[in-house]
């Protein structure tokens, strides 16, 4: 393989305009042209973390997009990522490895320190790839921010690489959101962008003809394609938890209904993903201020970045008293890693892993109880289920250890171990095992301990799969591929 590979980065005129599922498509339309592709993303932030092959972990949209390229996950595919603890703090993850929590105003500082490894990753990545498409974060015009920018220009330039805009035209204000960042961006970068992409059209694309005539004139850029919404994107995994806005009430029928409170740092969501997947299932999100139903069949805690404080804010919204309530009446509640570290009798954090507070009573759900400490575990997992005896495997991404009585009576075993918690009655349980209703098997026995006899054909990853050749079939018809490649430089 060439040591400097064809490169192109896509920016995005604001968050959320859909680089990573664009890129993650891009991916597996040009793996299918028989290129050998990369991903690539210098700074993510993201509480949706994947556990890479090598021991570190990466934003769940890179671990996509490798999956397109049918790679294995490396930490090189994301050198930076930095997973929010508070409003102005993150935990800050250097090329797979956790390097201390930092405030937003440190950060700034710390950044140009952080481009070396940035290069570093890019350019191992080279060694082993025909092309490397590369994804930037938020806005290309946070030019109050570009001084100390690993993310976008400032990588851009590092690399000397070309740079494609990516617009949203569902939210409004394309035509200004591209021009207005080109105007923004000094000459030297704004003939580093080639073109641009519009994303997520609905309707006539015909009426949007003279739209590309000023947008040339104001700016000089050609389109590379104006790219209809993708429906099926929403049975991909999503990483930002801005995608849990958009979701908006499920109103299928469904016999199996499963209540999830959204914590203010809820993590790794995917895990819902296959549940919702189900035909039959119903995942219903309960947003802050809204009482947890009464008629839900299960209770499923989600992951959390910081455990404590998502604790605090669950007894604030009175879910806990849902919760209890919800036991009494014979219903299940499900914990998933911060979750299951919640259904104890206490979480201690001794060493200030999550902030000032050294202790906080947990929802005594599970006699157990659990001490953040380091290091990080970071893994990949297998075995099966004790209560039904099903193969799993996932991967567990946490600080702490869990431990009691009621751990004696383990839900999983994984690598020959026990792991997990299940209730003397069967009906609360908690695992570290992230992805554990990816596994198929697991998922119908699990759904079918609740709604006896039911039947279900979904291959979850296999679907994945599909929807991704899907998206490479739907970028090859409105997107100019060969453009793109031959700017690729």
């Amino acid at each position: 393989m060439s040591a400097s590979p064809k490169a192109l980065m896509f920016q995005g005129t604001g968050s959320d305009v859909g680089k990573s599922l664009l890129v993650a498509g891009l991916c597996r339309a040009f793996v299918r042209r028989g290129l050998k592709v990369a991903p690539f993303k210098p700074q993510n932030m993201s509480n949706n973390a994947a556990v890479t092959c090598d021991g570190g972990e990466i934003g769940r949209a890179q671990a996509l997009q490798a999956r397109a390229c049918g790679l294995d996950l490396s930490v090189h595919m994301n050198p930076v990522l930095l997973k929010p603890q508070t409003d102005i703090g993150s935990q800050v993850v250097v090329q797979g490895v956790v390097v201390g929590n930092c405030s937003a105003r440190d950060y700034v500082k710390l950044k140009p320190t952080l481009m070396p490894k940035v290069l570093e990753s890019f350019h191992k990545l080279a060694e082993e790839a025909d092309l490397i498409l590369v994804e930037g974060a938020g806005s290309a015009a946070e030019v109050n921010l570009r001084a100390s920018d690993i993310a976008n220009m400032g990588f851009a330039e590092a690399a000397d690489i070309p740079v494609i805009l990516i617009g949203d035209i569902d939210r409004g204000g394309v035509i200004a959101s591209l021009v207005g960042t080109h105007v923004l961006l000094p000459e030297t970068e704004r003939t580093r962008i080639k073109g641009y992409l519009i994303n997520k059209f609905r309707g006539d694309v015909t009426l949007f003809d003279s739209a590309l005539d000023i947008i040339k004139d104001k700016s000089g850029l050609e389109s590379y394609g104006i790219v209809p919404f993708f429906n099926k994107a929403r049975l991909l995994p999503d990483e930002d938890a801005m995608s849990l806005d958009q979701r908006g009430k499920d109103t299928k029928k469904s016999a199996i209904k499963i209540i999830v409170p959204r914590f203010s740092r809820i993590a790794n969501f995917d895990d819902l993903d296959p549940l919702r997947a189900e035909e039959d299932v119903l995942v219903e999100i309960i947003e802050a201020g809204q009482a947890l139903p009464l008629d839900g069949d299960v209770i499923l805690l989600p992951g959390s970045k910081a455990t404590i404080a998502d604790l605090e804010y669950v007894k604030a919204q009175g879910w806990d008293v849902d919760i209890k309530a919800h036991v009494r009446q014979g219903g299940r509640v499900v914990g998933l890693c911060g979750g299951y570290q919640m259904l104890g009798n206490v979480v201690c954090d001794p060493d200030g892993i999550e902030g000032d507070c050294p202790s906080m009573e947990g929802l005594g759900l599970l006699d157990m109880t659990t001490t953040l400490q380091g290091p990080k575990t970071l893994r990949e997992s297998q075995g099966h289920c004790l209560s039904n005896g099903e193969t799993v495997s996932g991967y567990e991404m946490h600080m702490g250890v869990s431990e009691g009585p009621t751990c004696a009576q383990a839900w999983l075993e994984l690598d020959g171990k026990s792991e997990g918690c299940l209730s003397e009655n069967g009906n609360v349980m908690g695992t570290y095992l992230h992805g554990v209703f990816n596994n198929d098997g697991f998922r119908r026995a699990f759904l079918g301990q609740i709604k006896q006899g039911r039947t279900s054909d979904l291959s979850y990853e296999k679907q994945i799969d599909q929807v991704l050749d899907l998206l490479a079939d739907h970028l090859e018809d409105y997107c100019d591929l060969d453009g793109l490649l031959a700017l690729s430089s």
